[in-house]
């Protein structure tokens, strides 16, 4: 390789470093200005690093055969900043894709056109007095801290939840505020918190990222009064998986300052169980209390909706490769479940599943179409759901993948279907991941009118975000979103 061309490839990288770098304070003044969340192909690149923009951009070559030029989406970005725009989110990856494809009109006269309403909405008044709702997070375990984590992250940009306090069993060890803000600090799975955490152990209160939530111990959900700590009108979002039906969860109601509860479990009962992207449209504001599903039928619904609605699901199977979780045995000891008291590092465990049924919930026309069964494995974090389908219509590989990809690209489920199409990824690579689940391209099997299907998805992290934009909806928070998703 000649000099010349090693001083190109340079130059070319410290030129979209240098666009990077000035995409950053554009994309934080819109966002904590105008309200307005960006991103590139539904990755969010809010307090992103220049190495994280530019990864970002890279990315859409997988889904778009062809590379996106940080230099374009930096020249979205400046447009979008003159504009005077009111609250949404926004992809420039995709606006800056839509503009290259058209003729004959400038880039501000496009974004104009594709923003619509927006333009020049911004209500400085509006943008100084943040009508925030208050949230409350009952338990603070696996889910619950990285509930804390996206709340925390997303605090910054105007109408959003506000994470009030959290509430854990009472009479906790003396350095408990402590430990509980080190295991919000450190995770071995997901990483350390982006941000700084401070204890004020004479008032229980940790102070993340300027956000300070309210410690509470109490005996029950029946036996707080949030009025106290100035929450009012707070969504309870228990996450603790200790009561689930109407009447235990109803207790939260019985607390001052609770109008409305949201489950992370399956809810049983009457309960609408609430899969966000399927049947999100259910959720009234006479509703009280919801649940958000299992993660399992998160990530399985929305990609059986979408294999549905082109290609007709007969019947199938839906088996559940899952990490191991909390309810298992470090060693070998007494469960109450079938097998679970085995070992969880060290043995793979056949246990039951009631995702595949729970799909009906919130897809009635799957009922008494699907099995299910689940294998727990020695990971602690990722699971995978294969989803062994009969159709009506015979397909091919590259149809059903193209169809998948352009969901999850183009439709109104970009949110909750991703698509890799790698031959080299493993469970680590989607650690984090904010989609309920991940389509495997490259592992599709198709043989006439029967699909095998590989879903991967965080159960953790993918499952949190699905949780929160329930909770947004709960509340009334609900953000246009451009450009407009495909019909």
């Amino acid at each position: 390789m000649s000099n010349e061309v090693i001083e190109n490839c340079f130059s070319d990288w410290n030129g979209r470093e240098t666009a990077a770098e000035s995409m950053i304070p554009l994309i934080g003044r819109l966002y904590r200005r105008n309200n307005v969340v960006t991103s590139v192909y539904g990755r969010a690149i809010i307090n992103q690093s220049v190495i994280g923009l530019l990864k970002s951009h890279r990315f859409v070559r997988q889904v778009e055969e062809k590379e996106l030029s940080v230099h374009d989406t930096f020249a979205v970005l400046k447009v979008l900043d003159r504009l005077d725009l009111g609250r949404a989110r926004i992809d420039i990856g995709k606006l800056a894709v839509r503009f290259a494809d058209t003729d004959g009109v400038s880039l501000e006269e496009f974004i104009k056109a594709e923003l619509g309403d927006i333009v020049g909405q911004y209500d400085e008044s509006a943008a100084n007095d943040k009508d925030t709702k208050d949230v409350v997070l009952y338990g603070f375990g696996r889910i619950g801290r990285l509930l804390a984590r996206i709340l925390i992250e997303k605090a910054g940009g105007g109408d959003n939840l506000r994470l009030r306090a959290i509430v854990v069993r009472d009479g906790g060890a003396e350095n408990d505020l402590e430990k509980r803000a080190s295991l919000l600090r450190r995770d071995s799975v997901h990483g350390s918190f982006e941000g700084t955490i401070t204890v004020d152990n004479e008032n229980n209160i940790l102070t993340a990222n300027g956000t300070s939530i309210q410690v509470i111990y109490s005996k029950g959900p029946d036996q707080v009064d949030y009025t106290q700590y100035g929450i009012d009108n707070a969504l309870v979002i228990d996450n603790t998986g200790i009561w689930r039906d109407e009447a235990g969860l109803g207790l939260h109601l019985k607390s001052k300052g609770v109008s409305k509860v949201l489950l992370t479990a399956p809810g049983k009962g009457d309960i609408k169980n609430i899969v966000y992207g399927i049947n999100n449209s259910q959720i009234l504001d006479a509703d009280t209390i919801l649940s958000a599903a299992s993660c399992t039928t998160n990530a399985i619904t929305p990609v059986l909706k979408a294999i549905d609605d082109k290609f007709d699901v007969i019947d199938g199977h839906v088996e559940t490769v899952h990490s191991y979780t909390n309810d298992q045995n470090l060693i070998d000891n007494y469960h109450k479940g079938s097998r679970r008291g085995r070992s969880a590092p060290l043995n793979m465990v056949i246990t039951e599943t009631g995702a595949a049924k729970a799909v009906s919930k919130a897809l009635p026309k799957m009922e008494g179409r699907l099995t299910g069964n689940a294998i727990r494995v020695p990971t602690p974090n990722v699971s995978m759901a294969i989803l062994n389908l009969n159709l009506s219509v015979a397909s091919s590989v590259e149809e059903v993948n193209a169809h998948l990809r352009d969901i999850s690209l183009h439709s109104d489920l970009q949110k909750q279907i991703d698509y890799v199409n790698s031959e080299e990824v493993v469970s680590t690579d989607f650690v984090g991941s904010r989609r309920a689940g991940i389509v495997d391209a490259k592992a599709t099997i198709v043989s006439g009118n029967r699909l095998v299907l590989y879903v991967w998805y965080d159960n953790e992290f993918g499952y949190s975000a699905q949780v929160v934009r329930v909770a947004n909806q709960m509340v009334g928070i609900n953000y246009p979103c451009f450009p407009k998703a495909a019909k």
